[in-house]
């Protein structure tokens, strides 16, 4: 872990309680004297403290210094994620993250499943163990969208990611948000009352899942 989120760090003296105590004092048996550094992902400040002293159930740290130190790639991407399934989610969202995506929005298409329902709660707890892991001073913005056309309302200078001659590589540095559809892409309805000059691809023939499709695009425009 490159440091240890605590809503509460910045503060003087920052007590160690609950799954943080259980991590760094348990399981890292760090002990007192040692230096240990806390983010509170609410601003791009590195905290370290000092453990001053651990008993049964806590451990009692003191701040030693405090740093501004941003860590976050220098692209801006947002992207629009047609709702599949939250198991998917869960598992691709550290990729993205560990990649420097700055924002997702989600809403249903077409042929997305009625039925799934996110857990941002869960979602947000999913992204702070990956920044905690990748060094980023921040974490993913998560938003949803009641349709496709809300979003693209709200984005108009959104890409959509489909098959097509133009590619991702040939226009990636205009594109600071793009929408990839669920399983089973999108439907004739959405592709013909999107901008078609703001449609592209990969070069390849092959029918990539959504989670695919999404890491991949994230990878070619912001790496």
């Amino acid at each position: 872990m490159q440091y240890t989120y605590d809503e509460n760090a910045g503060i003087v003296q920052l007590i160690l309680d609950n799954d943080n105590y259980k991590h760094l004092i348990k399981a890292r048996r760090q002990k007192v004297g040692d230096f240990l550094s806390f983010r509170n992902l609410k601003n791009s400040f590195l905290y370290n403290y000092k453990i001053i002293s651990i008993d049964k159930k806590s451990a009692t740290l003191e701040l030693f210094s405090s740093e501004e130190k941003e860590v976050e790639v220098e692209k801006k991407l947002h992207l629009g994620w047609c709702i599949v399934d939250p198991k998917t989610v869960e598992k691709e969202l550290p990729y993205l993250n560990e990649l420097g995506v700055d924002k997702i929005t989600f809403f249903p298409s077409d042929y997305s499943q009625k039925n799934f329902k996110l857990n941002f709660e869960k979602l947000e707890k999913i992204l702070i163990n990956s920044s905690q892991q990748c060094g980023r001073s921040s974490i993913i913005k998560l938003e949803s969208e009641k349709s496709l056309k809300e979003f693209i309302l709200k984005n108009p200078e959104a890409y959509m990611l489909n098959f097509s001659l133009k590619t991702v590589d040939s226009v990636k540095e205009e594109i600071n948000t793009i929408i990839i559809g669920c399983e089973g892409g999108f439907s004739k309805a959405e592709i013909q009352s999107f901008n078609q000059e703001k449609i592209v691809g990969f070069k390849t023939p092959l029918i990539l899942k959504s989670q695919t499709a999404i890491s991949a695009v994230a990878s070619k425009i912001i790496i």
